[in-house]
């Protein structure tokens, strides 16, 4: 057996215990012997704590013992991987989605029932797992199950953060951030593994020098080392048959602690360096607006793909001789720029420690990566400063530069003789004060294949931000659409609904979503329309609750939820929606009589700690909702909910209440998006622009059952280029006028008469960039639609359904499918 990574590991007992006999009965066994002898507890003393981690170490023999035979087939057909690298794995809670892929979810159920515990009550002692923020995390989870349930070889490698992003509170409406300590009390999923510990270098200097043969060798000298210790997290596929394993390094000092110091009085001194050191994997994302804290995330980039590709390299040369079939071997892909830097230190790892030649080098990095693009955003593709990386990574931008040299003089002027501006344009290195390192083109440049993630998304790239790249690399880029796994997003989050298609068309879907266009045969059964919209209400009965819980705000079940969740951005334009809530809201003060359908506003978004301008639209959003959920006058017929804390385990809560999806970027601006998705497949309809995926969904489930508004692409550009102004629209809608300036009072802010100021200097004074004025009477144009289809209800849940029933293209197995065939070039090994 190749025995690349300790494989082979039993459940308790030498053999999985839940194959033979009663299954209830044998996992309730299992939940027991944990509960003694993992825990040291009984069933008089266990807590809800104790029964939740005696149940996950249950399942988890059940998984381990799958993973252990995956290893083996996988190992002994010295089968081709993907390496997957993400900064980001948004993975949620893990026990119920094990349970289900396992097979063995009423099973365990049926055993917490014959040791009389509730069920909802167990699961709900579970943190989410704070290794992630938004949608880039989310698609990264969703890859992880649908390349173990396709029987991919595959490993996910990220950091092992010990407080994830941050935990959100509100405070008169402000956002405020405290740590997600989301592994205080350890996590029962996680494996530590430190005999396969990596050591990092940063900072110290590059020494010239030359070998034997009298070649040039550089060598990186002095800084600091810094041990990555990995977490291993198993991930099951559906129907438990491969079982692979996301890997999350954790920083830790290679100077543990300073005796002599200590010793001199020196208690702090002592622990100083081993707390520095340490800091690299404490929190996604460190805030970066000052320049410790962009040095801090160049070195958490760094450590991590250093690990990464430490460990590649060591699971391949434990089974290999030579780096022949390194690259038949070997698909890494790069989920965004964060794992950029993997580039130049591949190539510092053949060069200095492997003595390859340059050109033997650079062929084989340019086998072995491929790169994800997930923006549209010129300003949010990633820039190091020199002088920043010099100091922390000296030899890697000697190698950057050698890069750009090498590929400027060879391909950019063989494609352009003589045209020394194209040169500029698409220079690894970006000319100006200082100089900036564009990680998306070092990415582009050394990548075997470019993707996108949406057709629109794709389209603009080549024709915008990638164009000459395009020109330059014919058929480079291309492109896979996102899409979100049904287990988690369906059959795990929306149980009652997941059984009605079930009973309608077996238990295939799961695995082959395209069978949800079976459910278009029921469309004309009043019968199958009814259940669905009855569980579409118990589903809103739910989260009624628990916005009380949350939110102490009492909402009806039996209004329309209006739903907006996803990270809070100017492009995202959550203040649109406030703008159009606003709306209604004055016309319901003027008329509360006004026939409306009642709606409850739903939102939940984080903002960045140093994203201003984000946070003071999250405030707003607070106080007019506070306003407005108190107004006896207009008879309940709004309100707005702000749920904190947003995170997976919210959105299984939420998205199967949703009846309207607020898919509203400004067109151009949104990669992808899968929330859209997620919302569509539980039956809500889209509000949205024509962006990112929004054109998919609306091409699949029909412009009648999809409420489109606002610029194209080609209607913005336009309208940028003939000179926008935002005054205009202001001065010629007197609703918009009101709803700005109303908005810009103190009304909703007793005493403080410019809170928001931010949000009506970015709409008139600095331009409105992302066109929210030149939207808002096309937005509510288009709500005034969604208002007259919600009361006719029978119409609104043939809508509702036929979302469901044709959204099966957005399932991440087909994405996967697509990667597979057309990227990494690898089959399955069942």
């Amino acid at each position: 057996m190749n025995n690349q990574d300790g494989v082979g590991i039993p459940a308790v007992g030498g053999e999985s215990q839940v194959t033979n006999g009663n299954r209830a009965d044998q996992l309730k066994d299992a939940i027991l012997w944990h509960l003694k002898f993992t825990l040291a507890r009984d069933t008089k003393t266990a807590t809800n704590r104790d029964w939740w981690i005696s149940v996950c170490e249950a399942v988890e023999d059940e998984v381990l013992s799958r993973f252990g035979e995956t290893m083996k087939v996988q190992n002994d057909n010295d089968s081709r991987r993907v390496y997957y690298l993400s900064l980001e794995y948004l993975m949620g809670r893990l026990l119920q989605n094990n349970m289900i892929n396992c097979g063995i979810f009423e099973d365990v159920k049926n055993a917490l029932g014959k040791l009389d515990l509730n069920w909802e009550d167990i699961c709900e002692e579970e943190l989410d797992m704070g290794l992630g923020n938004g949608g880039l995390g989310r698609l990264a989870a969703c890859f992880l199950d649908s390349l173990a349930t396709l029987d991919i070889p595959a490993v996910g490698y990220g950091i092992h953060y010990q407080f994830g992003l941050f935990k959100q509170k509100f405070v008169d409406g402000h956002q405020v951030e405290r740590p997600d300590n989301w592994r205080q009390f350890g996590n029962p999923w996680e494996i530590v593994r430190p005999e396969y510990s990596q050591e990092v270098r940063v900072y110290g200097h590059v020494e010239h020098g030359y070998d034997n043969l009298g070649d040039y060798r550089p060598k990186w000298v002095g800084g600091r080392v810094i041990s990555g210790v990995p977490y291993d997290v198993p991930i099951c596929g559906y129907g438990g048959k491969t079982v692979n394993f996301l890997r999350l390094w954790e920083a830790k000092s290679s100077q543990e602690f300073d005796l002599d110091a200590f010793n001199e009085g020196g208690y702090v001194e002592a622990v100083r360096q081993k707390a520095l050191d340490e800091t690299i994997s404490k929190v996604l994302y460190p805030n970066d607006k000052t320049e410790i804290g962009k040095e801090l995330r160049l070195v958490q980039q760094y450590f991590f793909v250093s690990c990464s590709l430490k460990d590649i390299i060591r699971r391949y040369l434990n089974v290999h001789e030579g780096w022949g079939q390194f690259p038949e071997k070997i698909a890494i892909q790069l989920n965004d720029t964060h794992p950029a830097l993997a580039v130049p230190e591949l190539m510092r790892v053949l060069l200095d420690e492997h003595q390859f030649e340059w050109n033997e080098a650079w062929a084989l990095v340019r086998k072995v990566f491929a790169y994800t693009n997930h923006t549209l955003l010129p300003e949010a593709l990633e820039k190091w400063s020199v002088p920043l990386f010099e100091k922390v990574l000296p030899r890697h931008l000697q190698i950057i530069y050698e890069i750009n040299k090498l590929y400027l003089e060879n391909e950019v002027e063989a494609k352009w003789p003589g045209d020394d501006d194209k040169k500029r344009e698409l220079s690894i290195i970006e000319e100006g004060s200082p100089r900036m390192v564009r990680m998306a083109y070092l990415s582009v440049v050394a990548s075997h294949t470019v993707n996108g993630v949406a057709a629109l998304h794709t389209e603009l790239l080549k024709q915008d931000l990638l164009r000459d790249f395009d020109d330059l690399y014919p058929e480079k880029i291309q492109n896979k659409t996102n899409g979100i796994t049904p287990r988690r997003w369906l059959k795990s989050c929306n149980l009652e609904l997941s059984d009605l298609i079930t009973s309608k068309l077996g238990d295939k879907w799961p695995a082959d979503l395209d069978e949800l266009k079976k459910l278009e045969a029921f469309i004309e059964d009043a019968g199958f329309r009814g259940k669905f919209m009855e569980i579409k209400r118990n589903n809103k009965v739910r989260l009624a609750n628990h916005i009380k819980k949350v939110c102490d705000v009492e909402v009806s079940p039996d209004a329309l939820f209006d739903v907006q969740i996803k990270r809070l951005h100017e492009y995202k334009r959550q203040h649109l929606n406030l703008l159009h809530i606003l709306s209604l809201y004055r016309k319901l003060v003027h008329n509360p009589d006004l026939d409306i359908v009642p709606r409850v506003f739903i939102f939940g978004a984080k903002a960045a700690p140093g994203y201003e301008l984000a946070k003071n639209i999250i405030r707003a959003i607070n106080k007019v909702g506070e306003k407005i959920n108190n107004d006896e006058r207009i008879k309940d017929k709004l309100k707005v909910v702000f749920i904190p804390n947003y995170r997976v385990s919210e959105a299984e809560i939420i998205i199967p209440a949703a009846d309207l999806s607020e898919q509203i970027s400004t067109a151009g601006k949104e990669a992808s998006g899968t929330g859209n998705m997620k919302l569509a497949l539980n039956g809500a309809l889209t509000i949205g622009t024509l962006d990112g995926a929004n054109v998919e969904i609306e091409e699949e489930v029909g412009s009648e059952n999809i409420f489109i508004f606002g610029l194209k692409v080609d209607e913005v550009e336009r309208l940028r280029l003939q000179g926008y102004n935002p005054w205009d629209y202001y001065y010629r809608d007197p609703e918009l006028r009101a709803v700005i300036d109303w908005l810009s009072s103190d009304v909703f802010t007793p005493g403080e008469k410019d809170a928001f100021l931010q949000i009506r200097q970015s709409l008139l004074d600095f331009g409105d960039p992302f066109f929210v004025l030149a939207d808002f009477a096309s937005y509510c144009e288009a709500q005034s639609r969604v208002d007259d289809a919600y009361k006719e209800k029978d119409g609104w849940a043939r809508k509702a359904i036929l979302n469901t029933a044709r959204v099966g293209k957005f399932s991440s197995d087909r994405t996967i499918s697509e990667y597979c065939k057309d990227i990494w070039k690898i089959e399955p090994v069942r």
